[in-house]
């Protein structure tokens, strides 16, 4: 889930400002800034701007592999919120502890048990959220690019929703950090189409800020061609952005679907399933009120329904209401337990063994400790 810096401010007061000795001044002093920086910020001077639409970057691994591991004819989706290979360090962001950067032997580290689970269940298609390629906080690692030379997966395609030459906040410094979608077979006609942005906050804030899309591939696999749709909602949005990229995201796929596209689409949804037992109050919020908080779902228990509705997902909703515990794949605790499913994938085709891999028992890199989202995988299958 991206708390990483998803505050409804940039803590201007502590940045930018100094300690104003008053409430007046503070907002006179903003009210300054704001119109002192608008003309600079119009020119783009840190790099934060995209287009509406634009080309993915694409990757290779270093080495193509061919050979598939697994005897089924299926193919194997996977969806995969890897917390930038943050692992279970505490960081500022989840109210654990006060960490902003990782030194390369940790970040390292987490890559390869990130890299030893990919290869382990196997995956022909993997969506990816929270990859970073070139950040401060994790050593100006491309991450993408180790994974893609770590695993059998050959081909990827990038896109950003984090990309600021440096944020002043916290120390964080250079940020490139987004989606990104991987696959066994070449992916085409790759791009990054612009989510709404969060219409609650300032001008100064929306520069800085994490800028959310989707990213959308197609890939020719033995199977037939096949789109693929990677998201990562907005988590800490209070003004009904989160539930417009989600409604954007389910009139993509009805796109795909009335184009006669066959589609596997996912990611973080930062949403909770209808039927949820418990929608607020989780044990592992412990930030401040209004710090980083993503833990009141109550209000938005409906906003999945059309995607059920619609299409087939990996985990049924009559089995999740049913019990609710195996198919959490959240949380910020790494002394707790998974608690609330946020990571979906969605098929207009047939989808079979879907899983949440909640594995806390299978030693050095089981996914507890990998990060706070667990991977969920499904197989695919389709009527030729």
């Amino acid at each position: 889930m991206a708390k990483r810096v998803e505050k409804h401010r940039l803590e201007k007061s502590k940045i930018y400002l100094g300690k104003p000795r008053s409430l007046l001044r503070f907002v006179l002093k903003l009210a300054l800034i704001e119109v002192a920086i608008s003309p600079i910020l119009a020119c783009d001077p840190l790099g934060t701007d995209f287009a509406e639409t634009e080309a993915a970057i694409s990757y290779e691994s270093f080495q193509p592999k061919v050979k598939r591991k697994g005897t089924s004819s299926d193919l194997r989706v996977m969806t995969w919120n890897v917390k930038f290979a943050g692992g279970r360090i505490d960081f500022f962001f989840d109210c654990h502890g006060k960490r902003v950067h990782m030194t390369e032997e940790e970040v390292r580290k987490n890559l390869a048990g990130l890299a030893e689970k990919i290869r382990a269940y196997d995956p022909d298609i993997l969506l990816l959220q929270e990859i970073d390629t070139d950040s401060k906080r994790t050593a100006h690692i491309d991450m993408l690019q180790y994974l893609l030379d770590n695993t059998d997966l050959n081909y990827a395609s990038y896109a950003s929703q984090w990309k600021v030459d440096f944020v002043p906040s916290y120390g964080l410094g250079q940020i490139n950090s987004g989606n990104a979608i991987l696959s066994r077979w070449k992916l085409e006609n790759s791009k990054r189409i612009a989510l709404p942005r969060i219409e609650e906050q300032d001008a100064l804030t929306q520069y800085f800020w994490l800028q959310r899309n989707l990213l959308v591939s197609e890939v020719k696999t033995p199977k037939g061609a096949l789109s693929i749709v990677n998201v990562h909602t907005s988590a800490f949005s209070k003004d009904g952005t989160k539930q417009k990229q989600i409604d954007i995201f389910k009139e993509y796929l009805d796109g795909l679907d009335e184009a006669g596209k066959r589609f596997v689409a996912g990611g973080d949804l930062n949403a909770i399933p209808p039927g949820s037992e418990q929608t607020s109050n989780f044990e592992d919020s412990v930030c401040p009120k209004g710090d980083f908080e993503a833990d009141d779902y109550s209000k938005e228990t409906t906003w999945m329904q059309p995607l059920y509705e619609t299409y087939v997902p990996a985990i049924s909703l009559t089995d999740y209401q049913a019990n609710n515990a195996p198919y959490a794949s959240h949380t910020t605790d790494k002394s707790g337990f998974w608690n609330r499913k946020l990571d979906y994938l969605f098929t207009n085709e047939t989808f079979s063994n879907g899983m949440v891999h909640q594995d806390v028992s299978t030693g050095e890199f089981e996914t507890m400790k990998l990060s706070d989202h667990a991977p969920v995988t499904v197989n695919l299958r389709w009527e030729e």
